[in-house]
């Protein structure tokens, strides 16, 4: 009786995917486990990061970008194969080549496995962030000639987008605005590592940054107790009064600030010192400018006083004017069969008549 050959065990081919945001030779240990027991191992990048480290551990990598195929029959015989895909990451033309070979019935397959060797920490694509914006700020001809001074309008134009998407409760524009404001962050801070007498980047802004999130929140990482959001804030200003050593509550407050929010936060900081608020002036005369001034500071403080935020209780209240304004306008031009600006003034809208009602107190129609 003639005896049957063995049958010869499925080989396996294993997909290696790593991310390119670890250090090199930081490997899981079932990445290892199968690297150093395959029969061939193979790379289609000869300049991948991680081969340094594998010939150093003693596995034997052999440069090569094969198809969908070749790593098939490399499988024959129940042997193992790892596969490096370039750049650390994916092969579409290798792994469709796979899904087609398999999906014919007419090949057989080896196992197939997908084994990510490493992976993404959180906050890991920040690091393609600076690497992106490095390139940028190399080759790009404007970026490349952007001081801090250039971009100073855009830090704040982009922070008001933000809380415009924020008040309008837009999260697919709050996450967009967020980026844009992050992108600000690693602008200046590429601008600064370049600077030829006291350079930092982007990691010096990040550990001052810790340093001082660990410090002020010494009921989390210190001994202090905080069992309250006012304990919390009890806590932060006590210890940021103790870093800045700062001789007047008035330190720290940008005067560039919105006039109602300095207005408001300088008002906050005396009262918190008690010290005297600004008293409440009679009603501004036409034309007192800083009998105005006086009056808008007055009902600022009264405000913060109160808990509230004059200057988003302003924007909310402009909101709901522009919106009565746009109303009007469409009642306007039903009535009329027209169109919605003013039609009064020597741009399509009127807007020079508007500028100029604007700076001599008139009563401003249209918008």
């Amino acid at each position: 009786m003639t005896e049957e050959p063995a049958a010869v065990p499925p080989g396996r081919l294993v997909l290696l995917t790593m991310s390119h945001r670890v250090a090199p030779g930081l490997l899981s240990w079932p990445a290892w486990q199968v690297l150093r027991d395959a029969d061939r191992v193979l790379c289609a990048d000869p300049d991948h990061p991680q081969l340094p480290y594998l010939r150093q551990a003693g596995v034997t990598v052999e440069t090569a970008a094969p198809t969908g195929q070749q790593l098939v029959d490399a499988t024959a015989g129940g042997r193992t194969v790892v596969y490096l895909p370039p750049d650390a990451g994916a092969d579409p033309a290798v792994t469709d080549e796979l899904a087609r070979l398999g999906g014919s019935g007419r090949v057989a397959m080896p196992e197939l496995e997908l084994l990510p060797g490493s992976y993404d920490l959180p906050g890991a694509r920040l690091l393609d962030l600076v690497r992106v914006m490095d390139r940028i700020r190399a080759e790009c001809p404007w970026s490349s000639t952007r001081t801090h001074e250039d971009l100073a309008a855009y830090g704040i134009e982009e922070m008001y987008e933000l809380v415009e998407a924020i008040e309008e409760g837009d999260r697919t524009a709050v996450r967009e605005e967020l980026g844009d404001v992050l992108l600000q962050v690693v602008f200046h801070a590429a601008i600064a590592e370049g600077d030829p007498e006291e350079p930092y980047g982007i990691d010096d802004v990040a550990a001052g940054l810790i340093t001082k999130l660990i410090h002020r929140h010494s009921h989390i990482f210190g001994d202090e107790q905080a069992r309250t959001p006012e304990e919390v804030r009890a806590i932060w200003l006590r210890r940021k009064g103790a870093e800045k050593a700062r001789e007047s509550v008035t330190e720290g407050v940008p005067v560039a600030a919105p006039a109602l929010a300095l207005a408001a936060k300088l008002a906050g900081r005396a009262r918190a010192a008690g010290l005297p608020l600004p008293a409440v002036p009679a009603a501004p005369g036409a034309g007192d400018e800083t009998a105005l001034g006086d009056h808008l500071l007055a009902e600022a403080a009264a405000a913060q006083s109160a808990g509230i935020d004059p200057e988003r209780a302003l924007r909310q209240a402009a909101r709901r004017y522009r919106a009565a304004t746009k109303a009007a306008e469409a009642r306007r031009a039903a009535q009329t069969g027209s169109g919605t600006g003013t039609g009064t003034g020597t741009g399509p809208s009127g807007d020079a008549d508007a500028d100029a009602a604007d700076t001599t107190g008139r009563t401003v129609e249209g918008g």
